[in-house]
This record gives structure tokens, C-alpha cells and sequence, in this order.
């Protein structure tokens, strides 16, 4: 029976690849699929914190080497590069899903939630490194010591905690319990178990870091000092403190929110009969005070402590279901099956997902595009930073630029990012960045929102709107309800019908000398 769950996770999970084709964070392409692709085939943009250092490298070599492979049997075509990657993840969180359900004694319910969660079928495909953090923590979990001495899960623990710092924050409750409940002095465990898995998974981690950083760097430690001590976070935004409790557990948690509810108060109130129950409850809250402390908060940072959540649930709801009759079960199972299959649904297949629709076109356009002059495509994203994916999605070494936004590292007065100076003033800012003449260094093609097409309408009266995809049921200030292509007009054509004949040429500036990476062939004017 247990092999055969192992199966129905990965049919599950393999399912959501193709049924989950939405945009969820950048970090999915940016700080995995992008550097991989940078390490397997020489080009792909690197943001400031892989520059810095902050990043660990250990989850896009574990992706470089698939496209490496890929690229040896010559099948590294843009549709592999971009299924295969979330096919592992797949496989990664099925095996997890199963340790999950070894680690709850194949409790029914526990099975249940997990297979019907609407956020792990949401991001459990992703090639997010918080899924492979929430993966592992699972199966850390299944090996964490309730009745023994077992010390396996810390090597879990620790590969985890170097890959991404902050994944240690639930396993803080959880080890004080491990250390206060072991039968051997305090000292001795701490140093022949904690400190020398620590001391061993830390010195594979700075070693793989290193090697592909190119010097000696501990980027557990540079993650730590940018995003805790400088604040760097609060750069993306900010949130009150009361955010994970009002908003991002119960978005989290979806409809299971209200048997995890019911768990914990229960478990407060007879902690001594539910301690198994009470210690991940002590680990959830834990979690959440800390995060609570942080101003920038993302729903992808509570992932870890999603698999407790379950649990505590699924215990709750196999002591009830003990006693309600067989109709109020299925009642309950109908509803958080509903309810999940319609977050699911919506985010999964229609909430943002615009930004990689588009991204095939281009590819493919990219590919075949000559302009009037012969040179290839050169793609321009007028877009709020990082809202496609790049070279990983493309695969093919064009030009391409995006509205950069990187925090105030140098601590500059009065600070703002190209992609702020971009949207305070549009066509300020093409007049200032796009070339004059010749007209073949102008992008030969445009990705923008909607929403920004009436803002630079005089720059676009020499473009042609090729093809819309439409991308979400609630555009904002600058994410429109369309992503558009718009294709540079060939002079020598007959000029559309209607369209405006009046140039920005007239007023454009020569550029001012560029900062980006040439290695990468950024669209640099």
C-alpha cells in the first residue's frame, strides 16, 4: 500500500505541472532557472544577489545539471528546458508527499488534506527553492525522533538551513524539544550531532558556493546580513506586522483554516494529551512571531509550515470523524475538496498567466525574426521588473533588456530604481535610454502591460501590436489585464491605417553609456 501512495503523490504532482501555468513569484525563474541556465549554457542574467552572494547555488546546479544532460543528448529545446526542471521538482515533492503520509501513520485524513491542498498543488511543481524547502522539511519531519534517539533528520536540517537560511526558524521549537527530551547530556549532543552535521553539510555548501561564486563565500551568512540586519527586504515591499495572521496563514491554509483552528485550540487546551500535536503547534507559532517581526512578508515564506498545519489538522479531523455520522464526513470532505479545487483552478490556470504565455511567442519569434536590416530580434520589457522569465524561457542568445530594480546597496540619497524612474515618467525615460539613429538599434520588439500602452503611445506610433495575452481579472496601476507584443514598423512598409506617422527620433537624445552585463547581451542601446 505505501509504494502504491508513492505513485498517487507523483500522479498528483505530475498533473499540476501541466495544469498549474501560471506566474506566481520571479524567484521561481530568477533564482533558479535563470542561474541554471547561466551555468549550463554560458548566458542568463544574474541578479544583485548572486552578485553579492547571498544565494546558494546548490538547487540551479541541481538544474544545471538536467540541462547539461539535456544539451548532451541534444533535446535542449526551450519546451524541455521549461517542463523537465518542475518534472523534478514534481518528483522531489511527490517523494516528500510520501514521507508525509509514512510520518502521519497513513492516516487517511492526513493523505486527504495533503492531495487536496489547493497551495501545495499550487506551488509544489514550482521551481521555487521554498518548495524544495518545504519538501525537505517534510521529510525531515518523518524522521524526527518522538520516541527515539534518531539524530537523521538534522542532516536534513542543516542542508536545508544552508541552501536557505531562514528554513531553520520552524525547527528552532523543534529541536529544543529534541534536546530537552534526549536521554544523553546536553553538551555531548550538541557537539557530536548538532555541530558536527552542522560543520559537515556547512562545508559542502560553502564548498559548492564557492567553487561557482568564484571565491570563498558563506552565503548563509551574507543572506542573513542583507536581508536581517541591512533590511534589504523592505526594499519589495512592506506589510503590517498582524499580515501572516489576517491574511497569509488563512490564504495559505484556504478552507483548512477552519479544522486548524479548531486543532489548535484544542491543543492549547489539553497540550499534555496532544504533545506531538502541542510541539508543531509551539514550531507554527514560533514561525509566525518571527516572520510577524520582519516588514517584508510573502504568502512563499510560510510554505514550510504548511505540512504542520496539515497535520494538526488531519489529527483533529480523525478523532472527530470518530464520532459524526458518516454524512457530515462527506460533507466536510466535499466541501474542502470544493473549495480547493476552485483556488486551485482559478490560480492555476487563469490568475496571471499572461507573463508566460507570452514567452513562447517570443521564443519563437525570436528565432525566425530578421528586421529590414537583417540583424535578429533585440526585445525590450517595459514591464515592472522581473515579470517574465528570461533567457531560460528563450534559449537563444538575442538581446533583450528589462527595467531594472535592485535595492539601495551603495545607500544613495534620494535613490530610485530605473523601474520607479520609469514609471513616474515613460516616455521621459525612452527619451533618455533609446537611440536616435540608426533605427536598428531601437528594440525590434516591445512587451509591455496594457495598462501602459496610452502612456507611450508617440513611442509605440512605430510599432505594430502583433499579438495579447491575457494575464489577470485584476490589473493594477502597472500590471494590466493583457500582456502585448508590439512589432518594430518596417520603414519600407505601408504604414498601418490610422496609425500616428510622428517619430520620437526628433527628440531623443544619444544614450548615456550603459551599466549592464555584456556577457548576457542585454538590450543595451
Amino acid at each position: 500500500m505505501g509504494s502504491q501512495m508513492f505513485w498517487v503523490f507523483l500522479a498528483v504532482r505530475v498533473v499540476s505541472v501541466f495544469l498549474v501555468t501560471t506566474w506566481f513569484v520571479p524567484d521561481e525563474y530568477w533564482q533558479s532557472l535563470e542561474v541554471a541556465h547561466r551555468l549550463a549554457f554560458g548566458y542568463g542574467h544574474l541578479t544583485w544577489e548572486w552578485t553579492a552572494g547571498l544565494r546558494s547555488y546548490l538547487y540551479p546546479a541541481l538544474l544545471a545539471g538536467l540541462y547539461k544532460l539535456l544539451a548532451l543528448l541534444s533535446l535542449d529545446s526551450v519546451e524541455l528546458l521549461t517542463l523537465l526542471p518542475r518534472v523534478l521538482q514534481a518528483l522531489l515533492s511527490a517523494y516528500a508527499d510520501y514521507r508525509f503520509y509514512l510520518w502521519s501513520k497513513q492516516s487517511k485524513w492526513s493523505t486527504f488534506l495533503l492531495v487536496s491542498s489547493w497551495c501545495w498543488f499550487y506551488v509544489g511543481s514550482r521551481t521555487l527553492a521554498n518548495t524544495l524547502e518545504t519538501s525537505l522539511t517534510m521529510v525531515a519531519l518523518s524522521y524526527f525522533p518522538w520516541a527515539s534517539e534518531c539524530t537523521r533528520f538534522l542532516w536534513i536540517v542543516g542542508l536545508s538551513f544552508f541552501m536557505r537560511p531562514t528554513s531553520v526558524i520552524p525547527w528552532v521549537p523543534l529541536c529544543l524539544y529534541h534536546i530537552k527530551k534526549s536521554s544523553h547530556p546536553t553538551w555531548e549532543l550538541l557537539l557530536k550531532r548538532y555541530f558536527v552535521i552542522g560543520l559537515l553539510t556547512g562545508t559542502l555548501s560553502v564548498g559548492v558556493d564557492s567553487y561557482f561564486h568564484g571565491s570563498v563565500v558563506l552565503s548563509s551568512y551574507e543572506f542573513l546580513k542583507y536581508n536581517v540586519l541591512k533590511g534589504v527586504g523592505s526594499f519589495y515591499g512592506e506589510h503590517p506586522w498582524y499580515w501572516y495572521a489576517y491574511a497569509g496563514l488563512p490564504t495559505v491554509l484556504g478552507v483548512c483554516l477552519f479544522p486548524f483552528l479548531l486543532a489548535s485550540y484544542e491543543t492549547v487546551r489539553h497540550r499534555k494529551v496532544y504533545r506531538e500535536r502541542a510541539v508543531l503547534l509551539s514550531s507554527v507559532f514560533f514561525t509566525l512571531v518571527v516572520y510577524s517581526l520582519l516588514s517584508h512578508k510573502e504568502f512563499r515564506f510560510l510554505l514550510p509550515v504548511l505540512p504542520m498545519c496539515l497535520f494538526i489538522s488531519a489529527d483533529y479531523l480523525s478523532r472527530w470523524s470518530r464520532k459524526a455520522s458518516s454524512n457530515m464526513i462527506w460533507l466536510t470532505a466535499l466541501s474542502i475538496v470544493g473549495a480547493n479545487c476552485l483556488m486551485a483552478g482559478y490560480t492555476g490556470l487563469v490568475h496571471q498567466r499572461g507573463t508566460l504565455d507570452v514567452m513562447p511567442y517570443l521564443a519563437s519569434n525570436a528565432k525566425e525574426y530578421r528586421d529590414e536590416f537583417n540583424n535578429p530580434a533585440k526585445i525590450l520589457f517595459l514591464m515592472p521588473c522581473h515579470s517574465t522569465p528570461f533567457y531560460s524561457h528563450v534559449h537563444q542568445n538575442v538581446t533583450m533588456r528589462f527595467l531594472r530594480c535592485e535595492p539601495n546597496l551603495d545607500e544613495k540619497e534620494n535613490y530610485v530604481d530605473e523601474a520607479d524612474q520609469f514609471y513616474a515618467n515613460p516616455m521621459g525615460w525612452v527619451r533618455k535610454n533609446l537611440p536616435v539613429h540608426p533605427l536598428s538599434a531601437l528594440p525590434s520588439h516591445v512587451v509591455a502591460f496594457d495598462v501602459l500602452q496610452p502612456q507611450i503611445k508617440d513611442f509605440l506610433s512605430i510599432y505594430q501590436e502583433k499579438v495579447s495575452f491575457f494575464h489577470t481579472d485584476y490589473p493594477s496601476e502597472r500590471v494590466g489585464q493583457y500582456v502585448k507584443v508590439f512589432e518594430r514598423i518596417n520603414p519600407n512598409a505601408v504604414p498601418l491605417s490610422g496609425a500616428s506617422t510622428t517619430s520620437t527620433t526628433t527628440t531623443v537624445p544619444p544614450p548615456e553609456e550603459d551599466d549592464y552585463e555584456n556577457d548576457n547581451r542585454e538590450y543595451n542601446p
